[in-house]
């Protein structure tokens, strides 16, 4: 293993921690990075400092560095003053931590004299073989070590998305959303000024980190473009990578030069390079995490053959509207998938793609319409709109005056076991062929908690919000694997 990468393990998989400056106020870090990292189940070493000795949450305090074990703990979180942290990274250093995360402010992100502390640490950090992530963010995540050392929230579920980014706010947004969708993450970093560990130096690890499947980037400024071609490139081929760009815009730049000292590069030679080098490149957050979690739980499309599958068709027109915006391709519905059709539904159904169910489903329709549509040859991607419905109308009559009886219960229970049952038959049939069956509908907002979406949730596969959310991941997709067929580059393995 080569030093950095015993580094990162450090840093992500540490053996030990010390959080240096814990406080026994309930709002400063040096509290809540404590409070986190106990109540989140990290298991190993955890010492923490401060100069009174004073107890915090139930456990003792050591007065200074010098009385921690040596080799006990190789990750420190960093709480304390700019002006003190250099002589805490030695002592650090002499006790045996390997990595630091170092949240104060007062770095490159502030002044000239910031700067200059900030080139002092890197400077101290390389001369005691120290890695530091410099910055004014959040901290860091790593569920395989059930490790949550940050300033705020949230948590969340185990995954294979990787986060780096320059902006630790954007860390906790993707994570509410891998928390609000249950699609996980692995390992999650806010590296703020990138003093010595930028975004690039993450997405390295992760590339080699069999916990990760995909990374995932906020990046505000690139200091020299090359190599951040070169070296983002290089992993696109190993790892599939999505990015959001801030700083786009005039106003935007500003801000970011504001936030994290970054300096904007040009768009469209972002945008360019992305395309040149296989990257997915997002255009706000939200799309960003859809695509990361499309990545990590569906199949890669053999083409852009699309089916649309909805139980009415209001909802099949406005995605075909969608779908002729992108790479893929309504797919005219063949002949011998049209007849089998008319075999499971009523007469009224759409007989062309979207395929409408026309509201004539019974208690096997789907499962076999499904299994009909994602099995043919002749399609390489489904969409399926509509889940949900029948829990919904179960859960009012759950709420009504009227339940339990009157036949209520027998029927909101079965509502419930048939949308489950619904989206449990996509994820076996997506797996079983190899296709993305990508499922949508508002309720995965307007109520996690129907029994539709919550089984997708259960399934760590992302629920898409509205079918134009789907389509633009579903394209990315296709994108994705257009360029890595093209070059000869195998499927990746999630």
């Amino acid at each position: 293993m080569s030093n950095r990468s015993e580094q990162f393990s450090a840093l992500f998989d540490p053996k030990g921690i010390i959080v240096a400056g814990a406080s026994t106020h309930p709002g400063k870090f040096g509290f809540v990075v404590l409070h986190n990292i106990i109540t989140c189940g990290y298991e190993g070493n955890i010492f923490a400092t401060n100069r009174e000795g004073s107890e915090v949450l139930g456990r003792p305090t050591l007065r200074s560095i010098s009385e921690v074990p040596d080799g006990a703990a190789d990750l420190m979180f960093v709480c304390t003053p700019a002006a003190t942290n250099s002589e805490l990274l030695k002592d650090a250093a002499s006790k045996g931590v390997r990595a630091a995360f170092i949240a104060s402010a007062g770095y490159g992100e502030s002044d000239a004299e910031g700067q200059k502390r900030q080139d002092e640490l890197v400077a101290l950090a390389e001369e005691h073989d120290l890695l530091i992530v410099v910055t004014n963010g959040q901290g860091l995540v790593s569920t395989p070590s059930s490790l949550c050392a940050q300033i705020v929230a949230p948590y969340p579920p185990a995954g294979k998305i990787g986060i780096a980014s320059q902006s630790g706010n954007f860390v906790s947004s993707f994570m509410n959303l891998s928390r609000q969708s249950g699609v996980g993450v692995s390992r999650a970093v806010s590296v703020g000024n990138a003093a010595q560990v930028g975004v690039l130096d993450a997405l390295e690890f992760f590339a080699d980190d069999p916990h990760t499947a995909v990374g995932l980037l906020y990046v505000e400024g690139i200091p020299d473009g090359r190599e951040f071609a070169e070296r983002i490139g290089a992993v696109a081929r190993r790892m599939p990578v999505v990015v959001l760009k801030g700083g786009t815009t005039a106003s935007g730049a500003q801000a970011a030069a504001s936030h994290t000292g970054s300096l904007a590069t040009d768009d469209k030679v972002f945008d360019g390079m992305c395309a040149q080098f296989g990257i997915v490149r997002a255009s706000t957050l939200t799309e960003a995490f859809d695509c990361a979690a499309t990545i990590v739980s569906q199949p890669l499309p053999r083409g852009p053959r699309t089916a649309v599958v909805t139980t009415v068709g209001g909802w099949g027109v406005v995605t075909a509207d969608a779908l002729s915006q992108t790479s893929l391709e309504l797919l005219p519905l063949p002949e011998d998938l049209r007849d089998h059709l008319d075999t499971l539904l009523p007469p009224r159904w759409s007989r062309n793609n979207p395929i409408d169910m026309a509201g004539g489903e019974t208690k096997d329709t789907v499962p076999e319409v499904l299994r009909a549509v994602v099995g043919h040859p002749g399609i390489d991607a489904v969409i399926m709109l509509g889940v949900g419905i029948q829990s919904n109308q179960g859960a009012l009559e759950r709420r009504g005056p009227f339940y339990p009886d009157h036949g209520l219960e027998r029927i909101v229970a079965f509502h419930d076991r048939q949308d489950r049952r619904y989206v449990e038959t996509a994820t076996e049939l997506s797996m079983e062929f190899g296709k993305p069956v990508l499922v949508a509908t508002e309720l995965a907002i307007a109520d996690p908690d129907n029994a539709a979406v919550a089984a997708m949730r259960d399934a760590g596969r992302f629920c898409y919000p509205s079918a134009d959310r789907a389509v633009v991941a579903l394209d990315r997709l296709n994108r994705l694997h257009t360029w890595r067929d093209r070059r000869g580059l195998p499927a990746f393995d999630s």
